[in-house]
Order: structure tokens, then sequence, then C-alpha cells
């Protein structure tokens, strides 16, 4: 399933049932959300696709395996938690963002906060593995948002993003405090660059 990255608007975690390596959770969702879903479908939590175990008439329900547990944000996630929404792309649906696949690589980690006159900057700290794919006006997906990096400290391992109010306003990220994790995917077409030029880099000093 692919996403957009713009979303949809925002639920609330109303339930979590752990078991061992296993969790269902129970998402809140949005007025009208749920009309003509079906399970089976896949929805965007929070950056992540899931599969819809369950429906019901304001609620979807969901299963997460152990490496979604261990990759993405949902091994610590709480109940109330607010979390983004977006339902998968049908044929023909306008691209407003970029294609995300729900595949998270990892988490970020807010390090600041900063809301200058009618701004809003987010700071984040990644694994420095992943650094390697950060550039200046690339795209990525934070917590399934489509954003564009701002600017990029490669030596502390670091990056911004600027909000706009209608994302503040369609997220949960207005909600997010310095130390809270978000879950990130790469943009595939950076990733598969960027390891496409290093492999050849490696060849040619080894060739």
């Amino acid at each position: 399933m692919v996403f957009t990255g713009i979303v949809e608007g925002t639920g609330i975690i109303s339930r979590i049932a752990r078991k061992e390596n296993l969790s269902s959770i129970t998402v809140q969702t949005p007025f009208n959300f749920n009309e003509g879903i079906q399970v089976g479908g896949s929805v965007c939590v929070d950056g992540v696709c899931l599969t819809i175990a369950k429906i019901n008439q304001d609620s979807l329900e969901f299963d997460l395996i152990i490496e979604t547990l261990k990759v993405t944000t949902f091994g610590n996630i709480k109940e109330k938690a607010i979390v983004n929404l977006e339902r998968s792309m049908k044929l023909g649906d306008e691209i407003g963002g970029h294609m995300i696949s729900g595949h998270v690589f990892d988490t970020a980690t807010i390090i600041k906060i900063s809301e200058p006159e009618n701004n809003y900057i987010l700071t984040l700290h990644i694994d420095s593995r992943l650094q390697k794919y950060i550039f200046p006006k690339g795209y990525i997906s934070l917590s399934g948002i489509s954003l564009t990096i701002g600017e990029v400290n490669k030596n502390k391992n670091t990056f911004t993003v600027y909000l706009i109010p209608e994302t503040l306003r369609l997220t949960n990220l207005i909600h997010k405090s310095v130390g809270d994790s978000i879950n990130i995917e790469i943009e595939t077409q950076t990733r598969n660059t960027v390891d496409t030029i290093l492999e050849m880099n490696k060849e040619s000093i080894h060739g």
C-alpha cells in the first residue's frame, strides 16, 4: 500500500492489549473516517502501515507484530496518545506530499522546539546511520507527515523541519514535546540514490 503523507486527521489510542511479542490497539477515528473502509485494508497510523483487524462504528483495531513494536514508537505507546491517520491511496488520488510506504526505519527524537513569530520549528536527532540520507530541501516522513527538511547538521546528526499552521492543525505534532520520539521514514528515491552512489564509490576504490 502507498500513502501521500497528507494526514487526514488524528485519532486517539483508546485501548492497548499487550501479549508476548504482539500488541493490539484500538484507535478512535474522526467522523466519517471509517466510511467505506474494510477489514484487511491499510491505514497509515503515525507513519506506520497497519492492517485493519476489526472495524467498529467510530474506531479501528490493529495488531502490532514484534518488528513494529521494536522499530517504531508503538513499543512504548500509551492509551490516550494522539496519532496521525491517513487512508491508503486510491488510483487517481492527488499526491500532495510524497510517496510513503509506511515502513518506518527508526525513530527521531525532538531535541528543540522553536516558535519565532508565525513559525514552528522542530529540531530532531537521528541515528548516525541515517544521516547520509538527510539533505536540505529533501523529503522525509515524520509520523506519517510529508515534510521538507530545513537545516542539517551532519556533525551532530540533527535536522530541522518547519511546520505551517495547517500541519499543526491537522496533525499531532503540536502535542509533541522535547524528548518525544517520532517515527521516521526516508524517502525511497533518496535512499536508493544514496545507496547506489555509495556502492559505486566503494567498487571504484576496490576496483
